[in-house]
């Protein structure tokens, strides 16, 4: 059966929320009840270097008030931190905490867990070989966990 563009593009995005969305409520039950998904990547923004609202505003292709919003619901939750710049003390930069990397690696493991049930579902060489073809298609480096815009490509690698 031949689908067209749309159909696959459809296909490849419910299957990301599919993931996502398994992975909120699985978090959720292991008592991150109040994560989202746009977290994560307003998290790993803040690991790879944005240290602002400004700089996560940016990263995420949202506005400094988002940013600055989204960074007020991480700190009020525990997740991320502000610290003294270690070369300017009066510049405070954003950190994600203990409790936030401990909610990443539980994330990482909970889409470990998937992968091996998606396994188990249609077998580990047609999961393999979807993602080699997805890789050989997207290429190594489209994919940026710290941006959920679509203007990945106008980042500094």
């Amino acid at each position: 059966m031949s689908r067209s563009g749309a159909d696959l593009a459809l296909l490849l995005l419910g299957g990301f929320r599919a993931l996502a969305d398994r992975a909120t409520a699985e978090l959720a039950d292991r008592g991150y009840e109040d994560f989202r998904p746009v977290h994560d990547f307003a998290m790993r923004a803040i690991q790879s270097g944005a240290e602002s609202a400004s700089d996560l505003g940016r990263r995420m292709s949202v506005t400094k008030q988002s940013a600055a919003k989204t960074i007020a619901t991480l700190e009020e939750r525990g997740y991320v931190a502000r610290e003294p710049d270690a070369v300017d003390r009066r510049r405070m930069r954003l950190i994600v905490t203990e409790r936030g990397l401990a909610l990443l690696r539980e994330g990482e493991s909970i889409f470990d867990e998937m992968r091996a049930q998606w396994e188990r579902q249609v077998g580990a060489g047609v999961v393999a070989s979807l993602e080699g073809a997805l890789q050989n298609l997207v290429g190594d480096g489209a994919i940026r966990l710290d941006a959920p815009g679509w203007s990945v490509r106008d980042l500094d690698p």
